[in-house]
């Protein structure tokens, strides 16, 4: 494989990062351990997580950054990976919170989290219509500076907030964003396809986009309602995705399935990183199997007529 650079910056990484949502949710800590350590194994160095992860379970608090954080201390292996957190999530403080204030309080406690005097991404996980994006960049330029964090991206931003943050950037000769993580897979196209994909390519900005799999759906086991009522992720398949475009989307799957012998959510996920402006899909493994297929699908090339059949397939 060849290593792709993250934006202008000195981050490089082959084209798949490991999501972090499910650790401390649906994969506990040993199978976390076991995910990350087979993931590196394979010569794979990303890890993607967030202050936030995973809040939403009953008791939880940040488990997501502490379980990276004592895997890193257990393997003496923080010079060997890299970490990509986010800020921005309502963590308590009672909205999306993107303020200078809340930015400085929140690297210390991912910092802490994490075991790290460092982090190599730190990404702004969601708008905040209530801070100037002036005030953002320069809360992390100074974060930059100090040496805190090495380069900045940003999530779940349009168009229009791009490209405000670009000029914000250039006009104060400060850090801009790198990176850009926004939903994107064969069938949710419309949060990076079109004028975000385009800002990208223009100007060297690197997406990493998460639901790579669209929550397990393109991996074609879950085809059914009943399927779907099988698993935790499963509950919120059928009104999303179990309709005409989406069997459309399974269909061209499999039929690629049928002349590569790859399974779906290899396709799914080799269509990702094929994608202009894409360095890597991120995607979540709760199993050994699970992280051997998710390589599979970063090193699968397929061939120009099944790309341009899958891309018609989810149009």
């Amino acid at each position: 494989m060849t290593k792709r650079r993250l934006g202008r910056s000195d981050l490089f990484i082959e084209p798949l990062v490991v999501g972090t949502n499910s650790v401390g949710w649906t994969a506990d800590e040993p199978t976390s351990f076991a995910v990350f350590d087979a993931f590196v194994a394979e010569g794979f160095n990303a890890l993607d997580t967030a202050d936030s992860y995973s809040r939403w379970v009953p008791g939880n608090d940040s488990e997501s950054e502490k379980i990276i954080g004592r895997w890193m201390r257990e393997r003496g292996n923080r010079d060997k990976v890299l970490i990509f957190t986010k800020v921005g999530s309502d963590v308590g403080q009672g909205r999306r919170d993107l303020s200078a204030r809340h930015i400085e309080e929140a690297v210390e406690a991912s910092l802490k989290r994490l075991q790290t005097d460092y982090i190599d991404l730190y990404q702004s996980h969601w708008p905040d219509p209530e801070t100037p994006q002036e005030e953002t960049l320069l809360a992390h330029d100074r974060l930059i500076k100090a040496g805190k964090v090495r380069f900045i991206g940003v999530s779940n931003h349009d168009e229009t907030l791009l490209a405000e943050a670009l000029a914000t950037s250039a006009r104060l000769g400060i850090a801009r964003y790198e990176t850009v993580q926004n939903e994107f897979n064969l069938y949710a196209r419309n949060k990076f396809e079109g004028p975000v994909q385009d800002i990208c390519v223009r100007e060297q900005i690197s997406c990493i986009p998460y639901y790579g799999l669209a929550s397990g759906f393109l991996s074609g086991k879950y085809r059914t309602e009943t399927d779907a009522a099988k698993s935790v992720r499963g509950k919120g398949i059928v009104a999303k995705y179990l309709n005409e475009r989406g069997r459309r989307i399974l269909a061209a799957l499999d039929a690629v399935s049928a002349r590569t012998g790859a399974a779906l959510a290899e396709i799914a996920l080799a269509w990702v990183v094929a994608q202009p402006g894409v360095a890597a899909p991120i995607a979540s493994a709760t199993s050994l199997e699970q992280v051997r297929s998710l390589v599979r699908g970063a090193r699968l090339k397929l061939e120009p007529a099944d790309l341009a059949a899958l891309t018609e397939a989810g149009r």
